[in-house]
């Protein structure tokens, strides 16, 4: 059994773009010296996520090229690979993305939010490709907040091409009065944890979620082996980061692969 030890930045939302990027560089950092291989961030961590009570400022291009350069530099100084959730203008439209740096602090690509929440619509556009990537021995795919906890193609796409975990950076804030869960997918809270047991059962292949650390949020970071079954979860509301070993040949995608479109 050859595993291979992966990381979730379960951390705090930050107060600034800047100290997103701070927050960012450290967490990289921290993932490295836990022998990490690759460490995935909540969606839109870097600049901060955007909602209607929380617009953010304008697209700034010219940071997110900094910021991302000096994520890469912090990945290659740890020797860990990034899928970091961020934001990107292409032609003129903002979108959800994933920037996926490997090891050495070179990009592999970009992994937009293909399937939007409702929500969404008028603050971001949708991205249009959908690609898997590799660092060592693992191959992954990246599958952002909705279309992970609604549209399960998405997943299974990524399986299908020979991904052995999907990562899942999400942002879940708690909804006034809302269910506040102490364990994972407890029966009273809503779908969302279920559904990440269900995405990694029904392809076979590891599925690890990362949200921020929020108070109250009714969903938090895990990872999910190929049966469905729970390998760990970050504690409601805390701070951390969540490391877990997975074995690559656990996921063998054997369920994803017998679709009969």
């Amino acid at each position: 059994m050859a595993t291979f030890r992966i990381a979730l930045a379960n951390i705090p939302i930050a107060a600034t773009p800047d100290e997103s990027v701070a927050r960012a560089i450290a967490t990289v950092a921290e993932a490295g010296a836990a022998g990490a291989g690759v460490v995935c961030f909540p969606e839109c961590y870097v600049p901060g996520y955007r909602s209607a009570a929380n617009p953010g400022a304008s697209p700034d291009p010219e940071f997110l090229d900094r910021a991302w350069s000096s994520i890469s530099s912090a990945a290659a100084r740890a020797k860990a690979a990034v899928v970091l959730g961020t934001e990107r203008v292409v032609a003129g439209a903002l979108r959800i993305t994933a920037l996926v740096v490997d090891a050495n602090g070179e990009t592999l690509g970009f992994q937009d939010k293909v399937q939007l929440d409702p929500s969404e619509d008028g603050r971001y556009s949708p991205g249009e490709h959908r690609q898997v990537f590799r660092t060592g021995p693992l191959t992954f795919g990246v599958v952002i907040c909705h279309e992970g906890w609604r549209y399960p193609e998405t997943v299974r796409w990524a399986a299908r091409r020979g991904a052995q975990i999907v990562f899942h950076p999400h942002f879940h804030e708690p909804e006034p009065g809302g269910f506040r869960p102490s364990t994972f997918a407890d029966p009273a809270n809503t779908f969302h944890e279920k559904a990440a047991l269900c995405r990694a059962a029904e392809n076979s292949c590891f599925f690890a979620t990362v949200n921020c650390a929020i108070e109250g949020s009714p969903s938090t970071s895990a990872v999910v082996r190929p049966d469905g079954t729970l390998v760990c979860y970050q504690p409601y509301g805390r701070a951390g980061l969540l490391v877990a070993d997975v074995d690559p040949a656990d996921a063998t995608g054997v369920l994803a692969s017998r679709l009969r479109p």
